[in-house]
């Protein structure tokens, strides 16, 4: 096994259990050490600050383990276990809630790794060399600590595992087999997940609470659902007794998937009989700028992440602003606006100046209601507070 010694001083932030090590703190390697390799991280006198997978990049070691323990034979099944533990003591899994992510990478101290659980269903995405290579016996582990609950897993990380060696990767199930499509409860709310061809792992489990926060807002108001994706902040707000919801996306495969949502609600009487509903398949930004001032009540907006590194941090946050302006400058007198940021280079305190900014240029008067972030299946590593990736506003215009 090789090892990695690092440089003199470098072994601090790794005693403060920070999972990440980068390249420019490692003094040498010994050994042969492939990408993805499991390594010891040694510091420079000698002493063994722990275990983590190696891989070419700015950060080249993510930590499994510290201290002198080696991450052994039921390594995998002892941190699945606690993270199942850690959401069953949220009250998360329950007979009308059956999707929730079960691994948050560094949060669950399984740097690299995603696991969401839909029903019977994980589906797992390395980011890192390491946590591909270990893909299958994540899948046992999934399956001795599941049981019968857990009919299949799918790994789907041909777009995320960063290999540098030109790899061919293709997604594929690791255990059972199943159509691409299935259904789960959330909230007692239906929806209809395509994991297999969907984005991320088919569904954006992080916004659960915000959703149910959009529903407990949306009575009698005219809502605006702005990059809706398969609509779940839509759903909530129709079966919460919005007057009526308009939903834009600018994909057609994700609109479609929205109002096949929407017809499983209806005839499930989850929406009201009669409630109005209107999705358009269009550029968000170009339909916010042709929709008339005064025309909704309550608008979300939930971009994509506008900046995936800190060099476009600077034309991101001025996203941020140009996006909010537009919903600040057009939303009905005594308006809500849910907003978001899912961007991890952009703290909530840039986030909030860009919204602040927003609000400055249109010259109404703005309030925040609440600040929003993940949920408990989305755990933050108190020792890796860059987990901490996804941020919100609720603000009231006058």
């Amino acid at each position: 096994m090789g090892k990695i010694i690092l440089k003199k001083g470098r072994e601090e932030s790794v005693k403060r259990f920070h999972p990440w090590i980068f390249s420019g703190g490692i003094l040498k390697n010994e050994g042969k050490i492939n990408e993805g390799d499991l390594v010891e991280v040694l510091s420079f006198g000698g002493e063994t600050l722990g275990w983590g997978h190696f891989q070419i990049g700015s950060i080249a070691v993510r930590m499994l383990s510290f201290g002198e323990e080696v991450p052994g034979r039921d390594f995998w099944k002892k941190r699945l276990t606690a993270a199942y533990k850690l959401r069953e003591s949220t009250g998360l899994i329950r007979e009308d809630n059956n999707a929730f992510r079960l691994i948050h990478g560094e949060g669950d101290s399984l740097p690299g790794l995603i696991i969401d659980i839909y029903d019977d269903t994980a589906v797992i995405q390395a980011h890192s060399a390491g946590m591909f290579l270990s893909r299958n016996e994540i899948s046992q582990a999934l399956t001795e600590v599941y049981g019968d609950k857990i009919k299949a897993v799918y790994d789907k990380s041909a777009a995320t595992a960063p290999f540098k060696a030109g790899l061919e990767l293709n997604d594929t199930y690791l255990y059972g087999s199943q159509s691409t499509h299935g259904s789960v409860l959330e909230n007692g709310k239906i929806f209809l997940i395509d994991w297999e061809t969907g984005q991320k792992t088919g569904f954006f489990l992080d916004q659960r609470d915000n959703r149910a926060l959009v529903g407990s807002y949306s009575a009698g108001r005219r809502v605006l659902n702005l990059f809706c994706y398969t609509g779940g902040f839509s759903i909530y707000a129709l079966a919460s007794g919005a007057a009526s919801v308009d939903s834009v996306d600018s994909s057609r495969k994700a609109v479609d998937m929205l109002e096949r949502n929407i017809e499983a609600n209806r005839e499930a009487g989850i929406i009201p009989a009669g409630t109005k509903h209107e999705s358009y398949c269009e550029d968000a930004i170009e339909f916010m700028r042709n929709s008339g001032d005064n025309k909704y009540d309550l608008i979300i907006v939930d971009p994509p992440a506008f900046a995936k590194h800190r060099g476009a941090l600077p034309n991101a946050l001025r996203a941020y602003q140009k996006l909010n302006a537009a919903a600040i400058s057009r939303v009905a007198p005594g308006g809500i606006i849910f907003t978001y940021s899912c961007s991890q280079v952009v703290d909530k305190i840039s986030f909030a100046e860009a919204v602040f900014s927003a609000a400055a240029s249109t010259g109404r008067n703005v309030r925040i209601l609440h600040r929003l972030t993940q949920p408990a299946d989305h755990p933050v590593n108190i020792y890796h507070p860059e987990g901490e990736y996804l941020k919100g506003l609720v603000i009231y215009v006058e």
